[in-house]
């Protein structure tokens, strides 16, 4: 259905797939905002006027000399990202800007003729750092999340007419800055039928609460390819014994797949370190806690491990190698569950945000 083994075969299995036709490579940015051939690097210098107010730094060497590398976006205001006419593959999009919290800048992406946006995330949730006020990087196949906040994403999103990308400030402070790029492949795309998705939901869990459902309503067929968490530990104690589930093809009560723990469906064991008692240390060794760490499908990349108070953790897990394919529907929840202090599993009342990730034709 979809371009196998990750982003780094997307290529390949497309040019198999279009048995060698001739593509080419577009890209919209703020030097090149219609990504036309041969149209970027085109403006002069000029910092009174409102669309170069960066420009100053180039006025003497002219045009061609970084003269409108990013724009701003004032609060409340939408930029469109890229409009794109024709069939193809957007391949990499990359966004940074000035704002402290980027979780007020939302991405929206609509594919062909849809009415709804397929895509439609806050900035910091969709590069998997759902908590602006603690940055941090991300190292990731499909997603990364460099020093001071370079976000780049290589999800293929194939369109057969058309593609619209926006970028809409919903805070109530002005961006100074926003750079972006986006690239995509002009070209026969073998017929895909499927598009990119991907949905935001936030959450408080409580003991009548207990699941924060990462998805639901996912109209077959399609493949579920990531999940990207924002958990935020209010209450003190371990935070992460809940089940991943996924309810697929018509399951009501009972999930089809069902994991171990949180930590073990995000690539890691024993607290993330903060149970691993049964491994060897020195008796001088501080009590073991949380570790974060990145790896090509799954990480945690942000853990605070101090309970004085709210704790933040972020979490992402791809499905690449391992899609989650269902033919007609599918549904995805966590457990908020931890550890009582009679050693019993006991519902915990956090804040939990994710973004649930899928391609499907609908």
């Amino acid at each position: 259905m979809i371009p196998g083994g990750g982003p780094g075969l997307t290529l390949l299995d497309w040019l198999s797939a279009t048995g060698g036709r001739s593509f080419v490579t577009r890209q919209a940015s703020a030097e090149n905002p219609t990504g036309g051939h041969g149209t970027g690097a085109t403006r002069d210098p000029d910092p009174g006027h409102p669309d170069l107010v960066h420009s100053g730094p180039a006025m003497a060497l002219g045009r061609g000399f970084k003269v409108r590398p990013y724009v701003p976006l004032p609060a409340g205001a939408t930029l469109t990202l890229a409009e794109i006419s024709g069939e193809g593959v957007i391949t990499h999009l990359y966004l940074t800007s000035d704002l402290p919290d980027s979780g007020q800048l939302r991405l929206r992406c609509w594919w062909d003729e849809q009415p709804d946006p397929s895509v439609d995330v806050p900035v910091a949730n969709f590069f998997g750092t759902g908590h602006p006020d603690r940055p941090h990087e991300l190292l990731s196949l499909p997603v990364m999340v460099g020093p001071a906040g370079g976000c780049s994403a290589w999800w293929p999103m194939p369109f057969a007419r058309r593609a619209r990308l926006t970028l809409t400030n919903t805070g109530g402070i002005d961006a100074r800055v926003v750079a972006y790029r986006v690239t995509w492949n002009l070209g026969p795309t073998g017929g895909l039928p499927v598009r990119f998705h991907a949905a935001y939901r936030r959450s408080e869990t409580s003991p009548g609460r207990p699941d924060h459902v990462i998805a639901d309503g996912l109209a077959g067929p399609g493949l579920y390819v990531g999940t990207a968490l924002a958990w935020t530990a209010v209450e003190p104690g371990w935070w992460g014994e809940g089940e991943v589930k996924f309810f697929l093809d018509g399951d009501t009560e009972f999930p089809t797949l069902v994991d171990s723990g949180t930590e073990d469906y995000f690539g890691g064991a024993w607290g993330f370190g903060r149970d691993a008692h049964h491994l060897p240390r020195a008796p001088a060794d501080p009590a073991p806690v949380e570790q974060p760490f990145c790896g090509p499908y799954a990480g945690c990349p942000l853990v605070e491990t101090d309970e004085s108070g709210p704790r933040r953790i972020s979490l992402y897990r791809w499905h690449l190698a391992d899609p989650i394919a269902f033919e007609t529907s599918l549904r995805a929840t966590v457990q908020a569950l931890g550890w009582g202090s009679d050693r019993r599993y006991r519902v915990r009342a956090d804040t939990v945000a994710s973004v649930a990730y899928w391609y499907s034709a609908a």
